[in-house]
């Protein structure tokens, strides 16, 4: 799909191509999304550029990633997908600056390119040009990430909640309670780490471009916005790395409470086998039968032998209550 975005009465208005041979001089940015190879052709045509395959922005190499070409520059980044999911996932998104005009390649549908489109839709500076609608991406993919952050540190600290100060029946312990929240612990993990994938990825493009910019001639105030996203790339990395240690830490206190949960559940049964081997002994004297055995012909010597297995009961558990072994 091919979306051409011009500038229109202080706002930046979404065009209709009816002929891919004749995309409109004006235009400020052209969005691929999915693009097919007439799309790829007609692109390359209007921007004087080559446009990366699939095959390309998958690379993970810098060189192959940011570099550039016959004057455009190429810079790509991963970018979150899905993150309000339960299976959040990265793509792969291109950045092509030529000619101060901005191509966006992607084959995926990450939040950011919506909201600036609606934002830019609405008001836009005036002489709006391709670097101002790179600058508004780039600013709406980090927000993206630190509200991404900023909700995974709110849910760790509930299930924090849930395995330090369990409430009614919870303090107990069940096998579908802790796998629920192991599950909720590793999702939370594997967001964060690919939150950190695509924060490593945009700093490496904000400092490419960083670099570029000095033989350029771009305004004071995107300058100072490109080392406001650096700074915030950097805080919200340390911040990514404090929550994944966190889920680590959090992990690990839950595997903590299971193991004693399941040593309690040993110890009971271990005390429960001791307190019945008294009894098991005394039913097994009384239950061999010889000739010459006094006790079966005295009265009393059944009711005897039921008194003696539940005080021999009883009394080792008494004993392990007073020692505090229970």
């Amino acid at each position: 799909m091919l979306s051409i975005f011009v500038p229109q009465d202080f706002a930046l208005r979404k065009a209709v191509a009816a002929d891919l041979d004749a995309l409109p001089d004006n235009a400020v940015w052209v969005d691929l999304v999915n693009p097919t190879a007439q799309e790829d052709r007609a692109v390359e045509r209007w921007a004087g550029i080559a446009v990366p395959t699939r095959e390309d922005m998958q690379e993970i190499e810098i060189s192959s990633r940011l570099y550039v070409e016959n004057g455009a520059r190429y810079m790509t980044a991963t970018l979150m997908c899905h993150a309000d999911t339960d299976n959040p996932k990265t793509t792969a998104v291109t950045f092509i600056l030529a000619s101060h005009r901005l191509v966006t390649v992607r084959y995926d549908l990450p939040k950011p390119f919506t909201l600036v489109e609606n934002k830019l839709a609405r008001s836009c500076a005036p002489g709006i040009t391709g670097e101002m609608v790179l600058m508004e991406l780039l600013d709406a993919v980090i927000d993206r990430n630190a509200d991404i952050l900023e909700r995974a540190g709110g849910d760790m600290d509930m299930i924090s909640h849930q395995i330090f100060e369990p409430e009614g029946a919870a303090r107990t312990g069940h096998a579908k309670r802790y796998s629920d929240i192991l599950i909720a612990i590793g999702r939370k993990g594997d967001l964060t780490s690919k939150v950190r994938e695509s924060l490593v990825s945009i700093g490496r493009l904000v400092a490419f471009l960083s670099a570029v910019v000095e033989g350029i001639k771009w305004s004071k105030e995107m300058r100072e916005q490109l080392k406001t996203m650096q700074r915030d790339v950097a805080s919200l990395s340390d911040h990514a790395s404090y929550l994944s240690n966190k889920i680590t830490f959090t992990l690990d206190a839950m595997l903590g409470v299971v193991n004693l949960e399941q040593n309690n559940i040993i110890k009971l049964f271990s005390v429960m086998a001791v307190v019945l081997m008294p009894p098991t002994l005394i039913a097994s004297v009384y239950g061999m039968n010889f000739r010459v055995m006094p006790e079966l012909q005295w009265e009393h010597g059944y009711p005897m032998a039921l008194v003696m297995m539940v005080a021999a009961a009883v009394l080792p558990y008494m004993f392990f209550k007073w020692k505090k072994w229970l």
